[in-house]
């Protein structure tokens, strides 16, 4: 199906929007299904052989240690930026991502629910002090101040986890730093596979789709029931469903319309251009044939 069958189901309509891996690739950031999956493939950190090995937290730690600056570093793309203008338009509900990146915070959005939490906050899973990554990253050079070296982390490739490939040899001396409060084991505040998203973040996700007229799938294979779930809401609840992805995903067959391409190529186009040429000089302006129902869109949940 063409984007013009898209924007012809989105428009006057309000959008809930559920994202993955697909919507940040072209931020540099590698996924677990994409194209290039293969040659790359690894088995993703388990969330209870994080809990129970402390090998698997070390190697986990090491290897983020190398991919955080690069995570980090990253900027949103086409795709995170229309999103953000649909948003600025009043045609959303909200966003609920998959993904660990805040790429949709740095575009913009404002109602987004990061359905398995995000990198950038650390929590200790004996007392739940938290941290910000960014403050860890300082506290593990100052122990390992060979990973420092900004030619070594250059030579390693990103991985999905927002970490990299390292070899053994570079973890074996690796040391973790405690909770600085209790000083208890700390873990990325995300549910690694296997985990389970807390019942009320999934209430709150729920809400968002139950508020809109449409579910817009961008980036997603749907393979997680995670994610997944939300597919099966909105097609009991009659919603039209659009997804817009590279390669098939397991939502295919529910869909009204699907656009096999990226993310940031697509979705500029299902924003009023008018709206983009605003956002070039810090103002918003609607076509007037979608005003009307933009002012009555707008809300929270």
């Amino acid at each position: 199906m063409s984007v013009h069958d898209l924007t012809e189901l989105l428009a006057g309509k309000r959008i809930a929007i559920l994202t993955g891996a697909g919507c940040s690739t072209e931020s540099g950031i590698p996924d677990y299904r994409g194209e290039g999956t293969l040659a790359r493939a690894r088995n993703p950190i388990q969330h209870r052989e994080f809990m129970q090995q402390e090998a698997t937290r070390k190697r986990y730690w090491a290897r983020s240690t190398i991919g955080w600056p690069r995570m980090s570093r990253a900027e949103p793309n086409a795709a995170h930026r229309a999103i953000a203008e649909l948003e600025a338009l009043g045609r959303t509900t909200g966003v609920i991502t998959q993904n660990v990146d805040r790429l949709h915070h740095k575009a913009g959005s404002r109602n987004v629910l990061e359905l398995h939490g995000a990198l950038a906050d650390v929590r200790c899973t004996a007392c739940g002090e938290r941290e910000s990554r960014e403050a860890l990253q300082h506290r593990i050079l100052e122990l390992n101040p060979t990973f420092a070296d900004a030619d070594s982390i250059a030579r390693f490739r990103m991985a999905p986890d927002g970490d990299a490939e390292l070899e053994d040899a570079t973890i074996d001396d690796f040391h973790i730093p405690p909770c600085a409060v209790c000083r208890g084991v700390l873990k990325p505040d995300v549910v690694f596979f296997g985990g389970s998203v807390p019942r009320e973040r999934v209430d709150a996700a729920f809400a968002i789709l139950d508020a809109a007229d449409v579910l817009l799938v961008v980036g997603s294979s749907l393979a997680v029931f995670s994610g997944f779930r939300f597919v099966l809401r909105a097609r009991d609840r009659g919603m039209p469903i659009a997804i817009i992805n590279r390669g098939p995903s397991r939502g295919d067959e529910h869909a009204r319309v699907r656009v096999d391409a990226n993310a940031g190529d697509v979705l500029p186009q299902c924003v009023p251009a008018s709206a983009l040429a605003g956002a070039s000089t810090g103002t918003v302006s609607i076509l007037a044939g979608s005003a009307a129902s933009s002012r009555n869109e707008r809300h929270s949940t």
